[in-house]
């Protein structure tokens, strides 16, 4: 159980979290080919460090990368139009940004499924450091079979076996980044005495699926522990959120969704003792940004019809965990079985699907381009939509998927963020220099040291 060390201080009047969905840059499939954007932002450290150190001029929370660990999940003909088939490693690209920034939270997505605890728990103790406190870690399981190849192995493990395995692996990272105790590095350079073997923690974790010696040998991070995101939606997603999660990346959707997820997941943490004030959670959200709301309507018309319909339909197969060539396009979608990829994802495209009688032409349209919430207008609508949502109780702010780059960025920045401010829902500086200050969440005490 996550300790608490103090309460963090309360704002006068709720306040909005803002976090960059970083997909690399885009998540919509049309983005890179939209006038103006730069097609290559997803493989330029150029470009990647403009876009953050814009997103931090903007007092944003955080900048969030996520990954994937396999490329061939989808025909040739819709993979060859896809921008993301290259895209640096995050635990690579976020200390490279870190050493050109010095405010903005840097968020990595690392698989439980294909990794190690150890590498984990070293890599983003390492990113806490060098970046002073900034880092957090998208802990997912890998929901695409393609992935099991690509480390060894003949057979993807099945949903519930993946969440089983995550909930050890938090335990096991977290129990390592508790190693040393605050203290116990002395570096008392008369007497010799670099560190003190007494405030050091052997873990010895051996579980049902993991066994971990440890100490781990990078000292406690700077924020105790990096921020833990959860981004998973099914009902094993949503309890491990609320066992373990400081921050959920949420499913966007109708605002009647929104609200039972956001009561469901702070529900679930109150009944096993955690404070659900602590879980921060923000729905993705694509945001257009017009001069007018008929200018942004047509931004986004724009934005769709430049999606292919090989793309769409191999997006489509993503969500369903299914080849969705063998179907009749025009017809209903029909019956789709379990799998063992995203239950969540394969639920969201199945509801959407029956509640608006789609095809499957128009479904694939639909979750080829970005088929989950989008606010799609003015600055003034579009906060006007934020404040709703915020005071709805469906979530403590959002995470931001930006119509292309630079110039959906750019807009979101210079006149949705300020228009936000002026409203008093956002930040007009940042208070603190962690992740965890930004997001207004307590430093955990250490398991094995309580006062250090």
């Amino acid at each position: 159980m996550l300790g608490h060390r103090s309460e963090p201080r309360a704002m006068p009047n709720r306040q909005l979290h803002l976090g960059a969905f970083m997909r690399p840059v885009t998540i919509h499939t049309g983005a890179w080919r939209y006038p103006g954007a730069w097609p290559d932002a997803n493989f330029s450290f150029p470009k990647l460090k403009y876009l953050i150190q814009a997103l931090e001029a903007a007092k944003f929370d955080a900048f969030f990368m996520a990954d994937h660990l396999a490329l061939l999940n989808m025909p040739i003909e819709a993979l060859r139009r896809s921008h993301t088939v290259t895209s640096f490693d995050p635990l690579i690209l976020l200390p490279a940004l870190a050493a050109v920034t010095e405010r903005i939270g840097l968020i990595a997505t690392a698989s439980t499924t294909y990794n190690d605890p150890y590498h984990v728990a070293r890599k983003f103790a390492s990113l806490d450091h060098i970046s002073n406190g900034r880092a957090g870690w998208n802990l997912v399981t890998t929901a695409n079979p393609d992935a099991a190849g690509n480390f060894g192995h003949d057979v993807h493990r099945a949903h519930g076996e993946r969440y089983k395995r995550a909930r050890e692996f938090y335990d096991v990272v977290t129990g390592l980044w508790d190693s040393f105790a605050d203290d116990a590095f002395i570096r008392d350079a008369a007497s010799g005495i670099f560190w003190d073997p007494s405030r050091m923690h052997v873990l010895d974790h051996v579980g049902e699926e993991l066994s971990v010696r440890g100490p781990l040998n990078v000292a406690r991070p700077v924020q105790g522990w990096p921020v833990i995101v959860q981004a998973g939606a099914s009902d094993a997603g949503r309890q491990i959120a609320a066992e373990t999660a400081e921050m959920v990346f949420a499913a966007g959707g109708p605002l009647k969704d929104a609200q039972a997820f956001y009561a469901d997941v702070k529900d679930r943490a109150a009944r096993i003792g955690r404070n659900p004030d602590f879980i921060k959670i923000l729905p993705g959200c694509l945001t257009v940004v017009g001069e007018t709301v008929e200018e942004a309507r047509a931004m986004r018309a724009k934005l769709d019809s430049l999606v292919h319909l090989e793309s769409a339909i191999g997006s489509l197969s993503v969500a369903l965990g299914v080849d969705a060539r063998q179907f009749g396009l025009d017809g209903p979608l029909p019956d789709i079985p379990e799998t063992e990829s995203s239950k969540s994802g394969r639920e969201r495209a199945i509801n959407l699907a029956r509640r608006e009688n789609l095809t499957v032409r128009q479904l694939a349209q639909r979750l080829g381009g970005y088929a989950g919430l989008a606010m799609v207008g003015t600055p003034q609508t579009i906060a006007d939509e934020m404040e709703e949502w915020l005071e709805a109780r469906t979530c403590d702010g959002f995470n931001i998927m930006f119509s292309h780059v630079p110039g959906g960025l750019e807009a979101f920045c210079e006149k949705v963020v300020p228009e936000l401010q002026r409203r008093g829902r956002f930040r007009t500086e940042y208070e603190g220099t962690t992740l965890r200050e930004h997001l207004g969440l307590p430093r955990p005490e250490n398991r094995f040291f309580p006062r250090g």
